[in-house]
């Protein structure tokens, strides 16, 4: 095991590749020897391994700007520090100093047809890590692609690299369920041939990519992509064939996903892992003019606020990016933004349209469509009055009588 302890000192902040671009086996080496490294401060992003588990935070201190994959146990136990922070903002964060940077530990692929060395699949703010930290320490592992986009410079100040051939954390697709098929169906109607797609990961965009094989020419530019893209530019549905930047080009800032789609990636220019300041940037996605932003949320209130980051006091969601893509796809021309969610929780006990939020992500005045498995409540243009009519006609019918009352007082009270 690599002996960490020649380059992190006590009280250090280090800053881990998240997902698919996790250096695990430093990582491992880092959680192993903290009883000599520490006390730590850990930021991490989304985590598909359990490297890093509760009963670690005797010496480490983790932190991230939300919950995804293994981090949302983290999270649970009171483990997890939560940075509420728009996802593309957080280079801008370590280079100025608010928010603290001292060693980076960067998985990097080999290197390519340029010489470089790459960040592979995912290229977030580890960039500005590596520009910050005071010491940076890569694994250069020839599991990982080397991606157009995420090409870095010479590095010639790494005080560390290790190399190997490990299979990087994957995110694997499972089944959609017909919950999520059925609301993949709603948002599938809204879509039309050529529209640019921001899209997620997870079985409800599993099942809406699935839902589009008899669309034409559409486009795809965003935060992160899985698998399931592949099937749609296997069969000649994704050509980015529209889009006036990047034409014919898959462009998105990370790769959560499984070797199908790393191997689809490898110095392949029709995919490029943009930075994350390239892909959510305000001037880059105005020039997409028919942006469609398709994200999920926790809950919706019955005028369309929207919370994507807690339930019950917990906190188990993110901020993330999907304020900037809501935005530009409200300002395109031809785009919209679009939240989907089921309508119930906790087994159906719980009603997700409710009357009020707990926490408010995305304003209402920025949210085109709602979707359910029971429709889609078109809110562009609508009053306060029809809002509320509309959310309720698609939450679930054992809730619907409650949501009236409450509407009821609601309007009574003039909001």
């Amino acid at each position: 095991m690599v002996d960490l302890s020649p380059f992190i000192r006590p009280g250090d902040t280090v800053f881990l590749g998240q997902g698919t671009g996790e250096p695990q086996t430093l990582f491992e080496a880092l959680v192993a020897q903290r009883q000599t490294l520490g006390p730590l401060s850990i930021f991490m992003g989304a985590c598909f391994t359990d490297i890093l588990r509760p009963e670690h935070r005797d010496l480490l201190r983790a932190g991230s700007y939300g919950t995804l994959g293994t981090t949302r146990a983290l999270a649970a136990a009171g483990a997890l520090d939560i940075y509420p922070i728009h996802i593309a903002r957080i280079a801008q964060s370590i280079m100025s100093g608010a928010i603290a940077c001292d060693v980076a530990l960067v998985q990097l692929s080999p290197k390519g047809p340029n010489g470089k060395h790459s960040l592979g699949p995912i290229n977030d703010y580890m960039r500005a890590a590596i520009a910050k930290a005071r010491v940076v320490i890569a694994e250069v592992n020839a599991a990982i692609p080397w991606t157009y986009g995420a090409e870095l410079p010479a590095l010639d100040t790494l005080a560390l690299t290790i190399e190997m051939d490990r299979a990087p954390a994957e995110l694997a697709s499972r089944p959609a369920t017909p919950l999520e098929t059925a609301i993949a169906a709603n948002i599938a109607s809204i879509v039309p041939d050529g529209a640019t797609l921001q899209v997620g990961i997870g079985g409800t965009i599993d099942a809406l990519l699935g839902c589009l094989k008899d669309r034409r020419d559409l486009g795809i530019h965003s935060g992160t992509i899985g698998d399931s893209v592949l099937d749609l530019i296997e069969a000649g549905v994704i050509t980015n064939a529209q889009k006036p930047i990047d034409a014919g080009v898959t462009v998105t800032g990370s790769l959560f996903g499984t070797s199908r789609l790393m191997d689809a990636a490898r110095e392949n220019p029709a995919f490029r892992v943009e930075p994350f300041e390239y892909t959510h940037a305000a001037g880059i996605l105005a020039q997409i003019p028919n942006l469609f932003a398709i994200n999920s949320a926790v809950e919706v209130d019955i005028t369309g606020q929207v919370n994507a980051e807690a339930a019950n006091g917990r906190y188990i969601g993110a901020v993330g990016g999907q304020i900037d893509f809501m935005h530009a796809a409200n300002a395109a021309e031809r785009g919209c933004s679009i939240i989907a969610l089921p309508s119930t929780a906790a087994g159906g006990a719980a009603s997700r349209i409710r009357g009020g939020v707990d926490m408010v992500t995305c304003a209402r005045a920025d949210v085109d469509f709602v979707v359910t498995e029971y429709g889609v409540a078109d809110l562009r243009g609508r009053c306060l009055r029809d809002r509320i009519r509309d959310m309720i006609g698609i939450s679930a019918p054992a809730f619907r009588e409650a949501l009236e009352r409450e509407s009821h007082a609601r309007i009574g009270r003039g909001f």
